[in-house]
């Protein structure tokens, strides 16, 4: 693609710095990973310095990279601060401080004009008081930080129960967001280069199941797509994203969509882009963090995305799997251990009544 063959540095190294990674490779790019974890599934695709996050010499390593990038939040801030003003970092610092913290996440996202549930912050116990009034009797209690995929959350609807989560949830900074009535979950990526081009991936409806995303589906033509490009595109530009970013949001019954989280890199619910036929998710962030031309990139044919969650006793019918028309199998090269994401399998047919069809008889071959 030119004369200097770029190398992008990432800040973990699990599955999706190795999707990054094996997006990379066929850009002419190379791709060096900091990860703590010796068996880090990116390893098998990119230079692996198996060191911690604040590891000096894996720091300087990085920063004689083009560019850094982020394969998951929970990255310590100051391994960013540590790398400002030597190498470009994509997103930066103050995008995954705000996308670390839900209570700033949210107050940022209305500021950028993004609605989102009610919410009321609660780090003292005195902010407990008249918390569920204020968003409607009934709540999610959430930790302000970490927690993911359903963890570090608790359902509440009287003080008593709201008491009693902050007690459990270790009495940390949280935030209780009011029950919203949705319609269907669903979620649009937006990258933005350093010169402030934009490019959005498609709106994905999402179904999770405990806590963690069960199921993504792409069609053409969703009615909500132009407003979730809309409000995607004011928040990039309002914190000056450099990099790729997801939002998930809840679709009321009304059409309007709020916004629930942002995350700063690709996103599980994307993965269906790997094989619809068109530029996928992880070439669009490998782009936009490398200043590389930039592109809407979505499925050019209906298409879905079902998680392999490993089960206790349970085991994916592999065979059922192949044998399935328009499968792919994407593994991950982790230890099987229950309730962790293990691999995904996407699913691509010609049409919207195929793919319907063949997504139950897939699901029925996952457990």
């Amino acid at each position: 693609m030119t004369s200097h063959s770029p190398h992008l540095g990432i800040l973990g190294g699990g599955q999706l710095a190795q999707m990054l990674a094996l997006a990379a490779l066929p850009l002419g790019v190379r791709v060096t990973v900091l990860e703590p974890d010796i068996l880090a599934p990116a390893r098998l695709c990119a230079t692996h310095l198996h060191a911690p996050y604040t590891d000096a010499a894996g720091l300087d390593a990085l920063a004689g990279c083009d560019a850094v990038t982020l394969e998951f939040e929970n990255v310590p801030v100051e391994v960013l601060t540590a790398l400002e003003g030597r190498v470009p970092v994509r997103p930066e610092r103050a995008l995954l401080e705000r996308s670390k913290h839900r209570a700033h996440e949210k107050e940022a996202l209305q500021e950028a004009g993004a609605r989102t549930a009610p919410f009321v912050v609660i780090e003292t116990e005195a902010n407990l008081d008249g918390a569920l009034e204020r968003v409607g009797r009934q709540g999610i209690l959430k930790t302000s930080e970490l927690g993911y995929d359903g963890k570090g959350q608790s359902r509440v609807s009287d003080a008593a129960g709201l008491q009693s989560a902050w007690d459990e949830l270790g009495r940390v900074p949280c935030v209780l967001e009011g029950l919203v009535q949705f319609e269907r979950e669903v979620s649009l990526a937006v990258a933005r280069g350093p010169d402030g081009a934009l490019a959005f991936g498609p709106l994905i409806e999402n179904v999770h199941r405990n806590g963690i995303l069960r199921t993504s589906l792409f069609l053409e033509g969703d009615p909500h797509e132009a407003q979730a490009r809309e409000i995607a595109g004011q928040v990039a530009g309002a914190w000056g994203l450099e990099g790729l970013m997801t939002l998930e949001f809840f679709g009321l019954p009304e059409g309007e969509l709020l916004v629930n989280e942002v995350a700063p890199r690709v996103h599980n619910s994307g993965h269906l882009t790997q094989d619809g036929g068109g530029v996928s998710q992880f070439d669009a962030q490998v782009r936009a963090v490398l200043g590389l031309p930039l592109a809407d990139w979505r499925p050019l044919h209906p298409c879905a995305m079902v998680n392999i969650i490993g089960a206790e006793g349970k085991t994916p019918d592999w065979a059922g799997i192949d044998a399935l028309p328009g499968t792919r199998l994407h593994l991950y090269h982790k230890a099987w251990r229950a309730g962790r994401k293990l691999g995904h399998v996407n699913l691509v047919t010609a049409d919207e009544q195929t793919l319907r069809a063949r997504l139950s008889q897939l699901e029925t071959l996952i457990p």
